[in-house]
Parts: C-alpha cells; sequence; structure tokens
C-alpha cells in the first residue's frame, strides 16, 4: 500500500513540473546522497542516517577493566607483581620480628605479672585462663620430656604487631582472592585448590578471625609459609619485567635466581619450624641457633651440638630433609640443562658493555677453526684493536675444536659466541648490532653450491642494514653477478674476482699470487730468520711488508719531497728509509688511489702516500746509520759530474722560452718482449755505448732523477710506448709466420667491452676485435664452416697459449680475460687462451669472450690426456687449474682438493716441463703440490714449517716451494683483505687496481721484466731503481728470482749455458723406466691425434732450482741474472694525463675520414693509458683502424700540479718512421760541445734532448 502511495505521488508531481527539471531531478534524485544515476523505481528510497559504531565493548566493563590493569597491562601488571612479593616479604619480616620480641616461652617459664598485666584489663580476660595457673616450676627433669603443647599453639604478639600483621594480611587475601577472580577461566575448583591459593587462606584467613575473638590473637599462625608465596611472586615478576623490557629471557639467570630463592625458602621454612616447635621441649632456641642448625644438617655435617629434643621437632626434620632431596635436585637438573643448553646458544653481549667497550660482529654460516684463527690472528695485528671484543654469529653450534680455541686465554677474554641468526632481531640485539664497530659477514665455502651460499650472505646483509643502519657493513661474496644485491655495504671482496684476476696476473708476472698474499698478510718479517738457508731470510724478511698510508704533511718519509715530482719522491724514499712509495691519492672530491702517477705529479702537503714497509711511519725510529753520516744535500755533490751538467742543460733549454721537448722512447719492454730480448736491440738497462763487459771494475753512472721538469711552455711528444726492439721482433716474427699477418691485427681496436656478463662490472680498456666472431668459431677442436682447425697446433699461434681449466664457465672468467687482454698490452704479446670446460657454457657468456681475441673453448676434463692434448698443453706457457666446486668428499673438509691434487700431479708427472698454476680451497693442502715421496729437501721444508707453527706464525706455508714460486694459491686467503680493510680501508681498491680489475684517472698497472745477462751492470736493486725513475719513469716493488738448491751463485756473469745441454744429454742415457713408459704413452696418443711428436717436451722433473718473491728489497740487494722484477708502470709518460679512447665509439662515428681537419673524439674518462701506442702496428696503418686520420695540437692545458703543457700529433704519412728521423734530428741538432759535456750518465738520462725556439 505505502509502494503504491509513493508511485502516484510522484507520477502526479512530475506531470507539473517542466520537461527540462524533470529530466534534470529523474536523473538526480539522490543527488545530496551521493549516489547517482538511480533508476525510478522503488529502490530510490533515501539513504538510511549514519550509524556510530563502537569496537572493543567487552573491554569496557568493570571485570575486563580490571583484567587489563591487573593480567593484560604489561607495566601494571609488573607493578601488582612488585606489590604483591613486598606484602609477601613483608609478613615474612613481621614474623621474624615477633619471634624475636617474643623472646623464650612465656608459658614454659614463670613470668611475672606484669608480663601478662595487659590481658587483665580485657573485657573478656575472666574466660581465658591466662595467669598464674600456667606458670610452673621445673621441680623434676623427669617433666622436661613433656611436650608443652601450651606453648606451641599460644605465642606473645604485642598490640601493635598484631595490627600490622591483621592489616597486611586482608591487603595480601583481597589482593589475591581479586586475582583468582579475574584469572577465573571456568574451573573455579582447579584455582581453589591450587598450592598457592590454600597457603593464603592459610596465612591470613586466621588474621582475620582474631577480628571477632580477643581470646584467638595470641593463635600461633604460620606465616612463615608465605616465603613460598613470595618465592613465587618473584618468579612472575621477572617473567613480566622481561616482557615490559622487551629482553630476550634470560633462561640461565631465572633458573639460578629459583634455585637460590628455593635453597632460601628451605632454609628459612626449616629454621622457623624448629624454633617454634622447640618452644615446646626443654632445648629451646633463637632463631640464628635454628638456622645454625638447618644449615649443619642440611650440610651432613651434624655437629650435635644442638638437636630436637621432643618429637614433632624431628619429625619435621625429616619432613624438610625429605623435601629438599626432591626439590632441589630438580632444581639443579634444570639449572644444569639450561647451563648446557646456554653453552650451546652461546653468551649476550651485554648493553652495558656495549656502551663502554668496543665490539666487532662476524657472521657466518658455520665456524671453522682455521678461518676463525685467521681472523683473529689478521684482527688483532693491530695495535689499536687489541681492546676491541669479537662477537662471532652463527646458527650452528661448535664443533670440539672450535670450542678448544675459544678456550684458549688468549681468545677467551676477548671472543665471545652467540649461536644465532642474522636474520633474527632477537639474535641481532643479543650481539648489540646497533652499537657494533662493524659487521663482518664472511662467506661459507663448505657449501657446494655457491649461489647458495651468497643467497645466505644477501640476506644476512639486508638483514643487519635493516636492524642497523649506522652499522658499517664487511661482505664477502663469491659469485661477482651477486655483487650488486650488496651495493649498499661499505667494503665488499668478490672472491671469484680477485681470484682470476690473480691468476691471469700470475701468467704476465710469475708469482703474483704470492706476492700479492705477503703484502695482505700481517708479519714481522721474523719468519725464516733463524733458518740456514739464505733464500728463507732474505724471502721471509721481506714477507713483513704492507701497504701502509699517510698524509705528506705528516710524513717524515715523504715530507722533506714536498714539490717534487712522485718518481723523485720514491727514488729517494727507498734509498733513505728503505720504503717503496707506491701511490697516492690526491685531496679532491672523489678522487681515487693513483698507483704510480708518474713524473707529471708533484707531491703536495694534502696528498695521500701509500708505501710498502715493514711498518708504518708512526712505529719507527729515525736513526743515523753512523755519526758522522753525509748531509743528504751531499748527494748531489755525490753525483757524476756528467749528470749536473745534463740537468744544467735542461735548465738552459728551458730558459730560452717555449721548446720543444722529445724525449726518446721510454716504455718498458713487455714480459714477453723482455724475456726475448735480443743483444742488438737497445732498452733503458742497456749499458752505455762508451762502458762494456770489461770496464764494470769501475761501476758506471747512472743519471740522477730529476726533482720537477720545471719549464715553461714545453711540449712532451709521446714516442711509441714500446722500444724499437720489440718492433723489431714483432716485424721478425711477422714475415715467419704467415698465418698470422699484420692485417689480423688490424682488426684489433681498444675498447671497452659491449657485452658483459654480469651488472656491476668495471670500465676497462681491452684489445678487442672490430668485429665479434661467430659462436660457432669459439670452439677450439670442433669445425665449422668458417674454421676446419680440430687441435691447437693447427691454428699456428704465434704466442704461446695459456690453458684454464674449470668444471663450468663462470661469469668470473671474465676477471681472467681481461687483464690478459688488457690496452696497456702490446697487440703482438697477446697470448691464445684456451678455457677447458667440463660443462657447455650458455650463450650469454659466449656473447662476452666472441669479441675478445684469440680466446677459444673447448669441452673437456684435465683428466684426460686427449683433451689436454687437443687444448695444446705442449704449446702452452701456464696451464690453470681452478679448484673444482664440486668435491667428493662432504665429510671432511680437508679433503675438499683431493679431485684437483691428483689431477694435478697426474699432469705434474705427464708432463713435467708444463708451468702449472693450481687454485685450491684448503691452504694446508699445498704441501701436496708437486708431491716427491723422497724428496729431503722438501722434507726439510716441512721440517721449517712444523718451527713456524710452533712459533704461531699464520703464515708456516709460505716455505713450501710450489707456493714460493707462485704455482699454488688458495682462495682463502683473501679472506685476510677483508680483515685488514677495517683498519685499511683503502687496501681493496688499492688491489684491484694492482691486479687490473679496475683502472683509474691517471694510475699505472702492474708490469714485470726480466734481468738479461747485459743488465747486470745495474749490479743493485737500488741502482735499478735509479734506473728506471731517471728513464721509463716506472717503480720497481719486487723480485722474483729463481736460484739452485744447492746454493750456486747464479749471478755469475760467465755462467755456462753449455751445462743444461749436458744435463739434457745426460738426462736420455739416465731416464727412469717410469720417465720412458710415460713419455711413450704420451707419444702414442700425440701420433693418435695426429699431433707433431716434436712438441713434446719429455725432460725430466726440475729438481735443483726453486724460486720465490723478494718484496720490497733493500736498496743495496744484488741482482743476479734471470731477475724478474715487479714493476708498477705509469699509464703515461705525458704531464697531464689523457682519457682513454674507446676506438669501437670512434670507429662508429668516424667510419671513412679523408681530410685533416680536427674531429671532436668520443672520449670516456675512467681509466687512462690509451694515449701509448701499441708497436705491434707498422708503419703504413699507425694508428691502427685510421690510417688516414690526423689529430693536430688539441690544447695546451696546465694540470695544477704540473707546469708542462702537452701537445698530441698524429701524421697520416709515414707515422711509423717519425720517431727514427726525430732520433736523427736530435743528434744533429745538439752542438759538439754539448754531445761532449754529456757523460754516459746523460745519454742515458736525457738520451734525445732537442731544443729548438718556437
Amino acid at each position: 500500500m505505502t509502494n503504491i502511495w509513493l508511485h502516484h505521488r510522484y507520477y502526479v508531481h512530475s506531470r507539473v513540473l517542466p520537461m527540462r527539471e524533470r529530466s534534470y531531478r529523474n536523473f538526480h534524485v539522490h543527488r545530496n546522497s551521493g549516489v547517482i544515476g538511480l533508476t525510478d523505481s522503488a529502490d530510490n528510497i533515501p539513504p538510511p542516517p549514519k550509524v556510530r559504531v563502537e569496537f572493543f565493548t567487552n573491554e569496557k566493563s568493570f571485570k575486563e577493566r580490571l583484567q587489563l590493569y591487573f593480567i593484560k597491562n604489561q607495566r601494571s601488571s609488573l607493578r601488582i607483581r612488585i606489590f604483591n612479593l613486598v606484602i609477601k616479604v613483608l609478613t615474612c619480616v613481621l614474623y621474624v620480628v615477633r619471634v624475636i620480641t617474643n623472646g623464650q616461652s612465656s608459658y614454659g617459664q614463670c613470668s611475672t605479672e606484669s608480663d601478662v598485666g595487659w590481658s587483665s584489663n580485657s573485657s573478656d580476660i575472666d574466660s581465658l585462663t591466662i595467669g598464674p595457673s600456667i606458670c610452673r616450676k621445673e621441680t623434676d627433669s623427669n617433666e622436661s620430656t613433656s611436650i608443652k603443647w601450651e606453648d606451641i599453639f599460644w605465642v606473645n604478639r604485642s598490640q601493635g604487631l598484631w595490627i600490622c600483621q591483621l592489616t597486611v594480611a586482608t591487603i595480601s587475601l583481597t589482593e589475591t582472592v581479586l586475582v583468582q577472580y579475574l584469572s577465573y577461566k571456568g574451573n573455579i575448583l582447579q584455582q581453589i585448590l591450587s598450592v598457592e591459593f590454600i597457603l593464603e587462606l592459610i596465612n591470613t584467613v586466621p588474621f582475620l578471625i582474631t577480628i571477632f575473638s580477643v581470646q584467638l590473637r595470641n593463635l600461633f599462625i604460620p606465616v612463615f609459609f608465605n616465603c613460598w608465596l613470595a618465592k613465587s611472586a618473584l618468579q612472575n615478576m621477572f617473567n613480566d619485567l622481561h616482557r615490559v623490557m622487551q629482553k630476550s629471557q634470560s633462561a640461565l639467570g631465572q633458573q639460578l635466581m629459583i634455585l637460590c630463592a628455593t635453597f632460601f625458602c628451605l632454609v628459612f621454612t626449616s629454621a622457623c619450624g624448629i624454633q617454634h616447635l622447640q618452644r615446646g621441649g626443654v632445648k629451646q632456641l633463637d632463631l640464628f641457633q635454628a638456622f645454625w642448625f638447618v644449615i649443619v644438617t642440611f650440610s651432613t655435617v651434624g655437629y650435635g651440638d644442638i638437636s630436637p629434643d621432643i618429637w614433632p621437632s624431628q619429625l619435621f626434620v625429616i619432613i624438610m630433609i625429605c623435601t629438599t632431596l626432591i626439590v632441589l635436585p630438580r632444581q639443579f637438573e634444570q639449572l644444569a640443562y639450561t647451563w648446557i643448553e646456554r653453552q650451546k646458544q652461546g653468551g649476550t653481549y651485554s648493553s652495558h658493555r656495549a656502551q663502554t667497550e668496543k665490539h666487532v660482529v662476524v657472521c657466518t654460516t658455520t665456524l671453522q677453526a682455521d678461518t676463525v684463527l685467521d681472523f683473529l690472528n689478521e684482527f688483532y695485528a693491530h695495535p689499536k684493536l687489541q681492546d676491541y671484543f669479537v662477537v662471532l654469529l652463527s646458527p650452528c653450534e661448535l664443533d670440539p675444536t672450535m670450542k678448544m680455541l675459544l678456550q684458549v686465554p688468549l681468545w677467551a677474554q676477548r671472543v665471545i659466541y652467540i649461536q644465532g641468526s642474522a636474520l633474527k632481531d632477537s639474535d641481532l640485539a643479543r650481539c648489540r648490532m646497533q652499537d657494533a664497530e662493524a659487521c663482518m659477514i664472511l662467506a661459507a665455502r663448505n657449501y657446494a653450491d655457491k649461489n647458495a651460499a651468497d643467497q645466505h650472505t644477501i640476506l644476512r646483509s639486508w638483514a643487519v642494514k635493516d636492524f642497523a643502519p649506522l652499522c658499517p657493513l664487511y661482505v664477502q661474496i663469491f659469485r661477482p653477478e651477486n655483487k650488486f644485491h650488496v651495493k649498499f655495504a661499505e667494503h665488499i671482496v668478490c672472491e671469484d674476482e680477485f681470484k682470476y684476476a690473480l691468476l691471469a696476473n700470475n701468467c704476465l708476472c710469475p708469482g703474483t699470487s704470492t706476492f700479492v698474499t705477503l703484502l695482505l698478510h700481517t708479519s714481522r718479517g721474523l719468519e725464516g730468520q733463524t733458518s740456514n738457508a739464505d733464500w728463507h731470510r732474505l724471502y721471509g724478511r721481506g714477507s713483513g711488508n704492507e701497504i701502509y698510508h699517510i698524509k705528506l704533511g705528516d710524513s717524515k718519509f715523504f715530507g722533506e719531497y714536498e714539490g717534487k715530482s712522485f718518481t723523485f719522491a720514491s727514488f729517494h724514499a727507498h734509498r733513505k728509509y728503505g720504503v717503496s712509495l707506491v701511490g697516492i691519492q690526491q685531496d679532491i672530491h672523489n678522487s681515487t688511489i693513483q698507483l704510480n702517477p708518474g713524473p707529471r705529479h708533484i707531491m703536495r702537503s694534502s696528498d695521500i702516500c701509500f708505501y710498502m714497509n715493514i711498518t708504518k711511519e708512526e712505529n719507527s725510529a729515525f736513526i743515523l746509520a753512523h755519526p758522522n753520516q753525509e748531509d743528504p744535500k751531499g748527494d748531489k755533490a755525490r753525483l757524476p759530474q756528467g749528470a749536473e751538467q745534463a740537468s744544467r742543460v735542461a735548465s738552459m733549454i728551458a730558459s730560452v722560452g717555449t721548446v720543444a721537448l722529445e724525449l726518446q722512447h721510454t716504455k718498458v719492454n713487455s714480459p714477453r718482449s723482455c724475456l726475448n730480448r735480443q743483444d742488438s736491440k737497445r732498452s733503458p738497462l742497456d749499458l752505455p755505448k762508451e762502458l762494456n763487459i770489461q770496464s764494470l771494475q769501475k761501476r758506471p753512472s747512472i743519471a740522477p732523477v730529476p726533482a720537477v721538469l720545471d719549464s715553461i711552455n714545453i711540449h712532451l711528444r709521446m714516442g711509441d710506448s714500446d722500444t724499437d726492439s720489440e718492433e723489431t721482433d714483432y716485424s721478425e716474427s711477422e714475415q715467419t709466420d704467415g698465418n698470422w699477418s699484420n692485417s689480423i691485427h688490424l682488426d684489433y681496436i681498444r675498447g671497452f667491452p659491449p657485452v658483459t656478463p654480469y651488472i656491476g662490472t668495471s670500465p676497462t680498456l681491452c684489445h678487442l676485435l672490430r668485429e665479434k666472431r661467430p659462436l660457432c668459431c669459439l670452439q677450439l677442436a670442433t669445425t665449422c664452416e668458417h674454421c676446419s682447425y680440430i687441435n691447437a697446433k693447427d691454428y699456428n699461434w704465434p704466442n704461446r697459449a695459456i690453458i684454464i681449466a674449470a668444471d663450468n664457465a663462470s661469469n668470473g672468467l671474465y676477471n681472467f680475460i681481461v687483464p690478459l687482454r688488457s690496452h696497456a698490452r702490446p697487440k703482438h704479446t697477446l697470448n691464445p687462451i684456451v678455457l677447458l670446460l667440463e660443462k657447455k657454457p650458455d650463450t650469454n657468456f659466449l656473447e662476452t669472450i666472441c669479441y675478445f681475441p684469440l680466446v677459444y673453448w673447448m669441452l673437456g676434463s684435465i683428466e684426460c690426456l686427449d683433451d689436454l692434448l687437443r687444448a695444446g698443453i705442449t704449446l702452452a706457457d701456464n696451464v690453470v687449474i681452478v679448484n673444482k666446486e664440486s668435491s667428493n668428499s662432504a665429510e671432511e673438509d680437508t679433503l675438499s682438493d683431493c679431485n684437483t691434487i691428483v689431477a694435478v700431479q697426474t699432469i705434474f708427472k705427464l708432463f713435467p716441463s708444463a708451468n702449472i698454476i693450481t687454485e685450491l680451497s684448503q691452504s694446508s693442502n699445498m704441501r701436496f703440490m708437486q708431491f716427491r715421496a723422497k724428496d729431503s729437501y722438501s722434507f726439510q721444508v716441512s721440517k721449517i714449517e712444523k718451527k713456524e707453527k710452533e712459533k704461531g706464525s699464520h703464515m708456516y706455508y709460505m716455505f713450501r716451494l710450489p707456493f714460493a714460486a707462485g704455482n699454488v694459491f688458495s682462495a682463502s686467503m683473501l679472506d685476510t683483505l677483508l680483515y685488514q680493510a677495517f683498519v685499511k680501508d683503502y687496501l681493496i681498491t688499492f688491489v684491484r687496481l694492482l691486479l687490473g680489475i679496475d683502472q683509474a684517472v691517471g694510475s699505472g698497472h702492474l708490469s714485470c721484466m726480466k734481468i738479461a745477462k747485459d743488465d747486470l751492470w745495474i749490479r743493485t736493486y737500488g741502482r735499478l731503481y735509479q734506473k728506471l725513475c731517471s728513464t721509463t719513469c716506472e717503480i720497481p716493488i719486487g723480485i722474483y728470482r729463481t736460484q739452485q738448491l744447492d746454493g750456486s751463485d747464479t749471478n755469475s756473469v760467465s755462467l755456462s749455458m753449455n751445462h743444461e745441454t749436458e744435463e739434457q744429454s745426460t738426462y736420455h742415457t739416465n731416464t727412469t723406466p717410469e720417465r720412458q713408459e710415460i713419455a711413450q704413452m704420451v707419444r702414442c696418443r700425440m701420433a693418435h691425434l695426429n699431433l707433431p711428436l716434436k712438441d713434446y717436451n719429455d725432460c725430466g722433473e726440475k729438481k735443483n732450482c726453486l724460486s720465490y718473491v723478494i718484496t720490497n728489497p733493500s736498496y743495496d740487494t744484488k741482482l743476479v741474472l734471470d731477475d724478474i722484477i715487479y714493476l708498477i708502470r705509469p699509464s703515461s709518460l705525458s704531464p697531464h694525463p689523457s682519457p682513454l679512447v674507446d676506438e669501437r665509439k670512434l670507429l662508429k662515428k668516424n667510419q671513412i675520414v679523408k681530410d685533416s681537419k680536427l674531429h671532436s673524439l668520443s672520449e670516456r674518462g675512467e681509466p687512462t693509458g690509451a694515449d701509448n701506442s701499441d708497436t705491434d702496428e707498422n708503419s703504413d696503418n699507425k694508428l691502427g683502424p685510421f690510417p688516414h686520420f690526423r689529430r693536430t695540437r688539441i690544447s695546451t692545458i696546465l694540470e695544477d700540479n704540473s707546469r708542462i703543457p702537452v701537445e698530441y700529433t698524429h701524421s697520416d704519412e709515414d707515422e711509423d718512421t717519425a720517431n727514427i728521423e726525430d732520433s736523427k734530428d736530435t743528434e744533429d741538432d745538439i752542438s759538439e760541445s754539448d754531445a761532449e759535456e754529456e757523460t754516459s750518465c746523460s745519454r742515458e738520462g736525457y738520451k734525445g734532448i732537442r731544443g729548438t725556439v718556437v
């Protein structure tokens, strides 16, 4: 009926309204309600009014509010618990007061009238028979054995004490009943029959009854039982306290507290009970005597001086002893169990210690004794870290070895173990991560899946960063592709990056892995100093050198060289103090470390100097070697006269005006060219023309290192970066090898790899192919439509190959290829790289390596002889064996290298002349490399190793011959790089630059050279230092020396080279049957594979020589034949560093350049050194892919730290002969008088100086 009325009313009203207004209202009937577009129907009803809804109304009742205050609310509940504890303790105190004031029984002895007179005035005294009737006298000793029950049931309680006890009992009962009511959950009988509630009723209800009866006010009530209720309240209070403070509950502390409280309650209950029951006996006791009796009885001593004399007391003692025997063992069991669990979980670093002490947290999956000990030795080797504490956080339990290690007094007071996970905030709070000085997250080496280990590391680093954002993170990770996940960390060490870069540098500079390892380990250089072998003392002394830094203005080593060139400061600091200055960092925002910036850098007081030394300068004392030591200025007087004249010549030229100064080629030969240097070639180390071998009795002079190239508008034009000898050698190799013509090398360009295998690769300039090779051509032993070769011999490479064997193609191999294809290496010295893989690489990896020249891969295993032969092991310079990730020994970690060790030993037996470089996971397994069961010298080294281990050295393995020679390397040695980064925050960047992982503007790179017979005229390392600094501006940092085991003198110039020939001739006659069998088998397989048998070198094992590294030798160290010198070669000798030019980008912008107009180049300014041209480019095309491109003088720029501008000129015609012509012009322009003035020193140091007035 209502719906019909509404419809009718609306219909009539709509007919009256105008059409427009009607349509509007039809659409907006409920426009004020927010509902739009409702249809004309009965649903168009105005919305109902808003309703206010209240939530949690159940908590507004009186009971709920009381529950919220007494139970649910943490802080108010804690207050109630504390109040309850105080009430219970107060009742016990009042009971002790009543016992003390009551004295002995007033009913067992006659009391005076005054003693009981207070009760005679009461209204009910007539009904209570208290008075003289109960006062007796002991007239007979037999009556003493009778029990005085009235003394037991009645006590003497004063009026004030009764009021206090009644008040406390009322409050306690009220609170207990209220809590029981609020805790009711449906079973009231269970609550009423609880022990706590019954004790509460026994101790409180009798006091309420005494209100109504005066006679009962002296009734004995066992209030001392309230101590058990106090114990329960104390336990509940601690639970609420931990909850309020939001701290992890210390189970051990609470169990210990409960045990102490239980023991106290037992003693207190027993003492009070004995004291009161003895009131009915003859021998009455006070409270102290009762305590004495209880303690003596419970301790099973039983002196017998005090003993109960009535049976109620004796029965009570028996009951309490039985109770103690039941209660205490359970408490001790719980405490022991908690203690064992606590030992497993480790301790807790308290907040008080975190505020007053400094600590470092180390997070890892498993704690291995070797890893932890290595960390502790490195960490505490620094004096300023002696007061630091180390907290080990790990989810695993400690093994017996780790338990014994942490109990050593040296570490027990400074190392705290906590079992927990870094993903739990509670465990991070136990470590006080927010207050830690640093958090080091170490990767787990015992994982077969390295990606899984990295994932664990990533989550740990995220958790720590989320919990403690201000805590510095030091992260160790395996895979380089996972680095970008932890890019926020302050320091990151990627194992694969450093490992493969070290192995690659080992192929270029022998022993690099040993050299870097010794630099990263803390030592005082005392290893081997007690040995009789000279090389042990020399090698051990050099192992104490490390990298340190100091500000130039604060340094005594380098402060005097402010305003001098870097090479001048480096040489003179080494000559005067024995320290080797290897790099600097300018005080400029975002500036990075520069290794050997060269003479263009002028030292400033704000520069940070990086140097090698036994210890840092702050720990050094400066003492004159002799009291009559000459003044440092006397160095100039001791220099040859020709050197001073040469220096004056340079100053005279500078004073004329604007001149052009041209230095001839000053680049040190590459390792390969140095090793193959011919007598007819000239190099910076060659003997001056005026001197010969017969004139070596008088030591020839060496040009002084210029302090600064002080001139104005002098343009230094860089010639070819390689010497003429390299060009000649390469030209000869091209003529003898038809398959590798100059046209092949014209396809090489320098640029940044266009495809990188992972995110976060550093921009490194490399030799690349102009066009990438097809993926099918990358396979070494598989034919395709472009290539028909099936083994390494078919390729006829001009250089010997480098074979690297791995189980799979990980992205870390990219860091092995990049140093071997660095732009700093001449093109003709590039060694082919063969990847011997057990698993086929994925397409992404192949797309990366296809741009690099002479890089191949093949499927195979090092355990298969045919695979090794096809890969070209007989033609290989180095064979690198990467440790397998999949170990066949999961039970014992020390056997994880067994498959690699056995395979390497097999290769060592089959190919004794091969140079094998092996990577192991356990450093202790180095003793098995090149193992000989009957080698007496290895036994002697083993004894030295044991002695060093007994002395506490953590580098005891350093005297093993394979490690000393750089033939074996363990990735675990890189852990110290992360540890030392806590003190030396620059060390990771320094090592990355040294190994070529990163490139920086103005920074040099690691290189090496070999001392030939013609270079022995230099004689000492210090003179070599001076020679290099004055000519090529290279900084020597160490020596790789090979010598005879019998101590024969290898530095003799008249060394007979026919001796080796005689040994080889006698070898064939003395070959063992085993050796003949091996050679026969290898030749048989080579014949089967159609390989020439002459390539196999079946010479015997080299047992009479050893190799080792000398780090930062002293100035007077003698040079011997075949010494390999480690050098830090400057990126450029130009006074101003030019940016690296990516030739691939230039190729896209300048396809054909026919005119000589100036073109703006697309440059990238990260690293430097691209201005060095390669010697392998012939005269027809000096600029490689740009034969017609001409770059004239672009600008004359003066850098802040150098006053010499630089001019770059490249001609499009006869560019290859420009240097030769300029050299001739130089000799013609210099006057004869100047030429006569120049001595051999000036010819070496300032050869080719030409002065021309512009």
